[in-house]
């Protein structure tokens, strides 16, 4: 876990989070598939997810290599459900896809947590 994420008693905002992750990103201290938090849409993670932004074939981000597709993605806010598969196949997982889901639920929570402290 990094920084920005072992913390579970701190509850942040969107904005605040958006800030501190942004600092930790630029520092080294975070790397960009822990980010809980989206830098490009200004988001949480699982809420922006399925934008094309979060799509690439070179690091396989949400692609499947071998149909050569974007996978679908498919956020449940009630149940923290996260999941991502290729529309052609079915499968398309990678590590990269793999933290990035990691990362979906544990926006999804954090989510949570700030609007409870709210």
């Amino acid at each position: 876990m990094t920084a920005t994420t072992s913390t579970p008693n701190r509850v942040r905002s969107l904005p605040v989070l958006l800030a501190t992750e942004d600092d930790a990103e630029d520092m080294g201290l975070l790397a960009p598939d822990d980010r809980l938090t989206c830098h490009v849409h200004g988001r949480w993670i699982h809420q922006c997810v399925a934008s094309p932004a979060h799509v690439s074939p070179v690091t396989r981000h949400r692609w499947c290599r071998g149909c050569r597709t974007e996978l679908a993605v498919a956020v449940d806010e009630l149940s923290l459900a996260v999941a991502m598969s290729c529309p052609r196949c079915g499968h398309g997982g990678s590590a990269a896809t793999t933290r990035l889901t990691v990362a979906c639920r544990a926006s999804l929570a954090a989510e949570r947590a700030a609007r409870r402290a709210a």
